[in-house]
């Protein structure tokens, strides 16, 4: 693959936790998370962006909202699940990013607020169409995910460097 070819990567928000008396960490998805997890699923297939490799926070929302979209694929990409999602900053998430091998062209991120919001809104230098103007007005709620666009390695991977092609929230 050319570094020259675009990259996407896709920050996908897990969608909606129920509050059981578990720590945080083991908080399930609510009814409604399990539903607008798999309508995010369909959307992102409906992409056709062909997925590499999915990074999952280890979180039991963010497995279960990825098991529930994936389900929606055409084909299952690499899915690595990484602690240091959980918790992350943008910061910290650039830097999981930066280890991407340059073999994955396309990657999904499934991780939490506010660290996925503040990682969409500090890469997107640019921006396509309104995908800008929606997230601002949605915010990043529940099960939402912002499709960014860059060129070059994943090590090179910085605020500012890529563009926001598209932004996607269930409805309220």
């Amino acid at each position: 693959m050319s570094v020259a070819e675009p990259r996407r990567i896709v920050l996908f928000r897990h969608a909606k936790a129920d509050w059981p008396q578990v720590t945080d960490h083991e908080r399930p998805l609510a009814e409604r998370g399990r539903m607008d997890a798999a309508e995010a699923g369909r959307r992102l297939a409906d992409t056709a962006v062909p997925f590499d490799l999915a990074l999952c926070s280890t979180s039991t929302r963010t497995r279960e909202t990825w098991k529930l979209a994936v389900h929606e694929f055409e084909h299952r990409p690499k899915t690595v699940y990484e602690e240091r999602i959980y918790e992350a900053s943008p910061g910290e998430l650039i830097a999981v990013l930066n280890e991407t091998p340059d073999d994955a062209r396309n990657v999904l991120l499934i991780g939490h607020n506010p660290g996925v919001q503040g990682l969409a809104e500090i890469l997107s230098g640019t921006t396509e169409g309104d995908a800008r103007q929606r997230m601002s007005r949605r915010g990043f709620p529940a099960a939402a995910f912002a499709v960014l666009s860059f060129g070059g390695t994943w090590k090179a991977l910085e605020p500012g460097t890529a563009s926001l092609v598209d932004y996607w929230a269930p409805s309220e």
